[in-house]
């Protein structure tokens, strides 16, 4: 175990586990924006309900995201540090651009928001909410900025005095064509993500209380708009997919290549639903293909060529020097699947209650609150496994062609040091998932109070 391997460990598990809040809060900030919206236009009783009943679950997993966000900056100069100053020049211009306007907006107004009920005039307060969410888009695009010239570099110069790269052109990182496709491909992740909870909250709130009639005008919208939001959400990320995967070919061709476990370059290449290899994902045994698929996803040509792991390996080896250029396949190959198969569940599930709850009827079988329940789930794990792709299958490079992981990681940092923050990172992020399961599940059940007895502060 080396100083290289503890810091990935834990830089993915904090990573990882705060993108958890974030596609929720995103996704979520817009719907109870509708919900204030439509009690703003119509002025029925139950769209106010919504609009704070979700309003206080979008509050929680706001505070939490915020507070698990703040780790990623200290590990760039704790463990990263020659990462950090190789590309501090470039990538922290996104990220103050993000900490001062985007987080700025989406904080300050969230606050008006929350303390503005009966104070501020009547669309001044809708406006808040409507800040918060653009505010939260617009902070997640400043992200995946940083994060798309790490995929592609553009816009930079290597000075050679100080072996750093510096930004030359802030339009061609705004601009990165990595981050033009990611952006739209996340954002779709989020309202998948906030489509099935509002969902899934919603039709558990009918189930349990089925014979209460305003909990039937209450929830009842709220499913067919968390359904349809997750299949539009689901048909979105199915096309800006397509997009993507044709520009990851087009700039790093390895990651798609390990995508497949392609390792011969092929003409009319074919996607594996599943495939039986050995434990090191270098030969195929058995597997379920789907001809031209993959050479569809990466030139829009059944027929296209797709270079595969040894040629690239070969090709790179030329380029950059001698080293070992290949992903973990395994990994990469079950991650990329994965983020596609718990999309397309979470879209199915949210087609099945669209049909089980067709002219106002409530489903009774706990299996089916159960399976709905869960269906939250399906989309954070898809997302994980998403980034995670992502990011190991642009291994060994920490910035494509520019910088490798091992060169990135801080020189002075101990084993013991690290494996000591990575104990406490994940002891206090398991603590902090507690809190939150608990906060969410208390106030779900609980519901919201009454309209006849409710007040400003209980929301």
């Amino acid at each position: 175990m080396e100083v290289l391997d503890v810091s990935r460990w834990q830089f993915a598990i904090t990573t990882v586990y705060h993108f958890l809040f974030v596609p929720l809060t995103i996704g979520l900030a817009f719907l109870v924006a509708g919900f204030h919206t439509a009690w703003h236009r119509t002025g029925k009783t139950h769209w106010l309900t919504l609009t704070r009943f979700f309003g206080k679950l979008l509050i929680i997993n706001f505070a939490m995201g915020i507070v698990t966000g703040i780790v990623q900056e200290f590990q760039f100069g704790m463990n990263w540090s020659a990462y950090s100053t190789y590309i501090g020049d470039i990538f922290g211009a996104p990220l103050a651009i993000e900490g001062l306007a985007a987080f700025f907006f989406e904080s300050t107004f969230l606050g008006l928001w929350i303390f503005g009920w009966d104070k501020l005039p009547a669309r001044i307060h809708l406006a808040c909410i409507w800040t918060v969410a653009v505010a939260t888009t617009a902070s997640a695009y400043f992200i995946l900025v940083a994060n798309s010239f790490m995929q592609w570099p553009t816009g930079h110069t290597l000075n050679p005095d100080t072996g750093r790269v510096e930004l030359t052109d802030i339009w061609a990182l705004l601009g990165n064509k990595v981050a033009a496709i990611t952006f739209p491909h996340t954002i779709a992740a989020c309202f998948l993500t906030a489509g099935t909870f509002v969902m899934a909250v919603a039709l558990w709130r009918l189930m349990r209380h089925r014979d209460d009639d305003t909990t039937k005008t209450t929830f009842t919208p709220v499913v067919k708009i968390g359904a349809i939001t997750t299949i539009t959400a689901a048909i979105a990320l199915a096309a800006t997919g397509d997009i993507q995967s044709k520009i990851m070919t087009d700039t790093q061709p390895m990651k798609m290549a390990a995508a497949e476990g392609l390792y011969d370059t092929q003409q009319g290449a074919g996607f594996s639903i599943i495939t039986i290899g050995t434990p090191d994902g270098s030969e195929e045994v058995w597997s379920l293909k789907i001809p031209g698929l993959l050479s569809w996803l990466g030139t829009g040509d059944i027929n296209g060529e797709v270079h595969g792991i040894n040629d690239i390996q070969h090709e790179y080896t030329q380029r950059y020097g001698p080293g070992d250029y290949t992903p973990n396949i395994p990994l990469t190959y079950w991650s990329y699947r994965g983020m596609i198969g718990f999309g397309m569940a979470a879209a199915a599930i949210a087609l099945a209650a669209l049909w089980l709850t067709r002219r106002g009827r409530i489903p009774r079988h706990w299996t089916i609150r159960t399976a709905v329940t869960l269906t939250p789930l399906l989309p954070l794990a898809g997302s994980s496994l998403g980034w995670i792709f992502t990011e190991t299958g642009r291994q060994p490079w920490i910035v494509f062609t520019l910088l490798k992981t091992a060169d990135g990681v801080s020189p002075t940092v101990t084993l013991t040091q690290v494996l000591t923050s990575l104990i406490a990172f994940t002891t206090v992020y398991a603590a902090l998932a507690v809190i939150e399961i608990a906060l969410l599940l208390r106030y779900i059940k609980a519901g919201p109070p009454p309209p006849e007895t409710a007040t400003t502060t209980d929301y």
